[in-house]
């Protein structure tokens, strides 16, 4: 199943492409695919490329270890993301590592990583679901997540699958347009709230 954006302005491609199903094929991603993945997020930018993105990830290969980072995963999203072949769970590191000083970046820059990773999965033909519906405290305990390291968002990765196979709320939420907000909302010039002149409605 494919499901484009329908942008307002061109976009590259790839762009419009990426979406995040919840069906997902029961079909492996090849070892040399997850590795172009992590080598996209790699190469993402950061704050005095610090780099402070990590990944946890799980694939139906070794099963012990897939079951364990599906229960970190809450139980609504389980269901669904257990006919995905890859899981995965992005951690990032709360301090620089030269002087131990909070990294108010982490976030966003964990949020670059994945997103190379989205882009590099689009142009293989895979899919990225992101979510915050799973347990952080969870993936501390069961993985030895250190002080000072913060498990940011849980990840579900594979081919798309057959939305009849979800359950119908979740089948109607995958089968419904996308949606944006417009330029003019969030575009601002001069003070907060008002809108750039560059995206105002015409």
């Amino acid at each position: 199943m494919e499901k484009p954006a329908d942008p307002t302005y061109p976009i590259e491609p790839l762009l419009a492409q990426r979406w995040s199903p919840r069906a997902f094929a029961d079909r492996p991603v090849a070892p040399a695919q997850l590795l172009s993945l992590l080598e996209a997020a790699r190469w993402a930018a950061s704050c005095t490329n610090q780099q402070p993105w990590y990944f946890l990830i799980a694939t139906k290969d070794t099963p012990d270890e897939y079951a364990r980072l599906l229960s970190c995963l809450r139980e609504t999203n389980q269901a669904w993301a257990s006919h995905a072949p890859v899981l995965m769970v992005s951690v990032t590191k709360l301090t620089f590592d030269s002087n131990n000083q909070p990294n108010r970046y982490a976030f966003h820059d964990v949020g670059l990583a994945v997103a190379n990773l989205c882009i590099q999965a689009t142009a293989l033909g895979l899919f990225v679901h992101q979510m915050a519906g799973f347990y952080p405290d969870k993936v501390r305990e069961l993985y030895g997540v250190p002080d000072g390291f913060e498990p940011v968002g849980g990840i579900v990765l594979g081919y798309p699958g057959d939305p009849a196979a979800l359950p119908e709320e979740l089948r109607q939420r995958e089968l419904a347009p996308r949606t944006r907000k417009t330029l003019d909302t969030f575009v601002f010039q001069g003070e907060w709230g008002q809108t750039s002149a560059l995206v105002q409605p015409r």
